[in-house]
């Protein structure tokens, strides 16, 4: 378990990370949380005295990362922007998300789509998952399993796939 001390932050403008809350990770650190990987990583641990696991430290270039912090999370710290906290982080090598039956169903139905899928790495599938798995109702899991399948059918990943549909309803 590595522990140190850092900083809520915001981005302002930073593409589709816009107005996300984060924490800066640097490389130093994330190496010692996971040797040798500068792709994303599942952690867990504690942010003051929050318990976190499942949570993903994304790559910013150069062996740094960020830990993203949604408002849930910032809501059980009672931080914000600028605000000082303490990390104890490890890799969480525990943390799986299973592939929803109704994604694998509509991904089987055509060829090749399941195996393009399963082609992207486990970080990246789990995107697409989270994603699906975070509709509210029926009809925007129904849209989402669409666009996926869509998606596959096209090879864009995850970011693409997000693109491609805001600029068709543009």
């Amino acid at each position: 378990m590595v522990t140190f001390n850092a900083e809520i932050e915001r981005f302002a403008a930073n593409g589709e990370k816009t107005g996300w809350s984060y924490v800066f990770v640097p490389e130093e650190i994330a190496q010692q949380i996971k040797p040798n990987d500068r792709r994303g990583m599942r952690v867990r641990g504690q942010i003051d005295n929050v318990q976190i696991n499942g949570k993903s430290l994304i790559p910013m270039g150069g062996g740094d990362f960020i830990l993203a912090l949604d408002t849930k999370l910032r809501q059980q710290l009672k931080k914000e922007e600028g605000t000082k906290i303490v990390l104890s982080l490890e890799h969480d090598v525990d943390f799986k998300i299973e592939m929803p039956e109704d994604l694998e169903v509509c991904l089987g139905q055509e060829d090749g789509l399941l195996e393009h899928f399963l082609s992207y790495t486990k970080a990246h599938q789990n995107y697409f998952i989270n994603w699906l798995n975070t509709a509210k109702t029926e009809i925007t899991r129904t849209k989402r399993l669409v666009m996926i399948v869509d998606a596959m059918a096209k090879k864009q990943d995850f970011g693409l796939m997000m693109r491609s549909n805001r600029k068709e309803k543009a």
